[in-house]
């Protein structure tokens, strides 16, 4: 798929001389749902900030959707919307009447259908002549989403979409934005919910001291990086291990009553019944087994921890 949004040699330096982004290299695919994930503080917000043309870059270049988001600035920004953390909207203005006023601000002619639609697909037309301070915090984030849509952009970004929602709501959420990725919208999303990510990313992205430290398709990612857990649970506890099992890398654990083994993901079976007949011809008997493959959160928190461990 083509890019819809590059991003060259990205750096920003702040007045102080603190460095947010780092010669970043980036490129989004039209269509997909692409998860940034970084630590507090990783340049996440920045990098987001700079492609939507509300913090000026020190140096490189952002394309958005063909237009370059310094030198066509209007053009680059019509294209993309904007879901902030933050829940800004006027609290006395009417539902309705905020979305359209957001669509004016893009220079977009009145189109009444198109909000009537935006606020149907959201499941708030029914509030539509409502105050906003009356809403829920739910349903004013599906207002902060409303708006971002009213202009008709081909770029979405939605920066933690599900802080501080319900878990009901949240899972709604999540069934809009694919539903947004079928209509053709291309979705970027920042979230500390790194289950969100698994769940609805195509890519993911990890951002940390303000570079990118990698760009892959979810599932290659969980396939390469990912790790398997074998737990034996002993009949009889085990004060260290027999020779015999010496280089097997099994760790005991639960003084002495558990056996942990830690695999690659594309391990294969045989390798896995090789270890458990040896531990039947050394004599030990267990009572159960489970297996546990690690989550992308694993996988996140291992690739952010060898980063910080190269940049000591």
């Amino acid at each position: 798929m083509s890019a819809i949004i590059s991003v060259e040699q990205l750096e920003k330096t702040y007045s102080g001389g603190f460095q947010a982004l780092k010669q970043v290299d980036l490129e989004i695919r039209a269509g997909e749902i692409f998860a940034l994930l970084g630590p507090n503080g990783a340049g996440k917000t920045t990098l987001i900030s700079i492609i939507c043309g509300l913090v000026t870059p020190s140096a490189g270049r952002v394309m958005a959707d063909g237009h370059d988001i310094v030198r066509d600035f209007r053009a680059a920004r019509s294209k993309i919307g904007l879901v902030p953390q933050e829940l800004a909207t006027n609290a006395f203005e009417q539902v309705i009447a905020t979305v359209r006023f957001s669509r004016g601000l893009f220079g977009k002619p009145p189109n009444e259908a198109h909000i009537e639609k935006v606020l149907r697909d959201l499941s708030l037309w029914d509030k539509r002549h409502t105050p906003t301070m009356e809403l829920s915090g739910g349903m004013k984030r599906r207002l902060m989403i409303a708006k971002a849509l009213s202009h008709e952009p081909r770029i979405l970004f939605l920066d933690e979409p599900t802080a501080g929602v319900d878990v009901e709501l949240r899972r709604d959420m999540w069934n809009m934005v694919r539903h947004l990725r079928e209509s053709g919208v291309t979705i970027i999303l920042t979230t500390h919910y790194i289950e969100e990510a698994e769940e609805m990313a195509d890519r993911i992205g990890v951002i940390n001291h303000g570079r990118i430290i990698l760009v892959d398709d979810k599932a290659s990612l969980m396939k390469t990086l990912g790790r398997k857990e074998l737990r034996l649970t002993l009949q009889e506890p085990l004060q260290a291990l027999p020779d015999a099992l010496a280089d097997t890398e099994l760790e005991l654990a639960d003084e002495g009553y558990q056996l942990i083994y830690r695999f690659d993901v594309q391990d294969d079976h045989a390798h896995i019944s090789d270890l458990l007949g040896r531990l039947g011809e050394a004599g030990i008997q267990y009572r159960d087994l489970q297996t546990r493959e690690s989550s992308l959160e694993d996988i996140f928190v291992d690739l952010v921890h060898r980063e910080q461990e190269v940049s000591a």
